[in-house]
């Protein structure tokens, strides 16, 4: 039998082994979240119940082409293609989508989100168009657009919620079960695992203010945040990071995003999509329902991200929701002001991006002011600064 360890025989081992008795300032990592991060966890304060997904397992998610359709079971759609029975389909084009009459035995589900970003407007018109659809789910919350921008994990759940509201305020509360979530996963493996766990903590509450019970299904894909012209091997290896985070997080389906940002190939295509084929069948972290339940850490993460997201989503609807928000310019502020800050770590090292600004250090040709802009939200990455 093991032996029982307490806290303070861990904290004399790790003074020991780092040779100093200030091994909190080695320890303790600031990150710009806001999030506390422990170096140590031996409990959690309150656990969380079990978080199931929509999805019995999570779809691995391809571009369609004909050579696949024997062997992959969900697609993403840019035109329409007849006789694909049995997948699921995530229809990612507008015109495509107003036109598409589905069969009742068909899945398929829209990724086209109704908001304008630019303009701080909807189209409600297109909204009771795919609401007529007979979609498994007709309208698409995208905060993968706000990731992209460098907004932070906070800002990206409480904007969802804030999308949500103003869909029920507008079509009534009868949509909360039509939405889906369109997410992007970034760098930080355990925080993305948390930030999909807490998106639907936080959406399942947002249903019961409307006498619901609902789980979000969440689309997730590979962010570009983090990806480089100059570096596309280890963008491979980034995406690949970013697709378990979103599959032990709980995710309904992935989607990887092309490794290569500039002239894409169908080989390139193909790798970037047998990643989730490698993890599905080789890791097989995409049938467990809420893998990280029970992690001490991922727990805690989950619980802040969830609180700190419902206190944002609070504060947008005090001043008058996501549109009212978008008008004012509050919401392109906030993300300007978390991605600035983030840039600056790029710029000093502190976030590490190999290849770019360690192994080798490139030399920077923009400023943080030409890459940014408060008044509008736009993706935006990293490596641009040394592109």
């Amino acid at each position: 039998m093991f032996s029982k360890t307490s806290f303070q025989d861990w904290e004399n081992l790790v003074k020991k082994q780092l040779k100093t008795d200030d091994i909190y300032s080695i320890l303790n990592k600031e990150n710009l979240e806001g999030l506390s991060v422990k170096p140590y966890y031996n409990s959690v304060s309150v656990p969380l119940r079990n978080l199931p997904k929509v999805e019995e397992s999570t779809q691995l998610v391809a571009k369609y082409r004909e050579n696949l359709e024997e062997n992959v079971y969900a697609f993403l759609l840019d035109q329409n293609v007849e006789d694909l029975e049995d997948k699921a389909l995530f229809i990612n084009n507008k015109d495509l989508a107003e036109h598409i009459s589905p069969d009742e035995s068909d899945r398929y589900f829209s990724l086209i989100d109704i908001f304008d970003e630019n303009s701080g407007t909807i189209n409600e018109q297109l909204g009771k168009e795919l609401l007529a659809k007979d979609f498994r789910k007709n309208i698409c919350i995208n905060i993968s657009l706000h990731q992209n921008a460098g907004a932070s994990i906070v800002q990206q759940l409480g904007i969802g919620l804030s999308k949500s509201k103003d869909l029920v305020e507008i079509f009534g509360k009868e949509i909360i079960n039509k939405l889906i979530f369109r997410v992007s996963i970034g760098h930080h493996y355990f925080f993305e695992i948390s930030k999909i766990r807490a998106l639907k903590l936080v959406f399942n509450q947002f249903s019961k203010e409307y006498g619901f019970d609902e789980i979000p299904y969440i689309f997730a894909e590979t962010s570009l945040r983090n990806k480089s012209k100059n570096d596309k091997e280890n963008n491979l290896i980034r995406s690949t990071l970013e697709l378990a985070s979103a599959m032990i997080g709980g995710a309904d389906a992935v989607f990887a995003n092309d490794y290569i940002l500039d002239d894409q190939t169908e080989l390139s295509e193909e790798i970037s999509f047998k990643q989730q084929i490698v993890l599905a069948y080789e890791s097989i972290i995409n049938v467990f329902e809420d893998a990280a339940n029970g992690s001490y850490y991922v727990e805690d993460l989950t619980r802040q991200i969830a609180e700190k997201s419902w206190k944002y989503f609070i504060e947008l609807e005090e001043n008058g929701g996501y549109l009212q928000n978008m008008k004012s310019g509050k919401i392109s502020k906030d993300i300007y002001n978390h991605s600035v800050a983030e840039q600056k770590w790029v710029e000093e090292g502190k976030i590490k991006l190999i290849g770019v600004n360690l192994y080798p250090k490139l030399e920077k040709k923009k400023n943080i002011h030409e890459m940014y802009s408060e008044k509008e939200i736009k993706p935006v990455r990293w490596s641009e600064m040394f592109e």
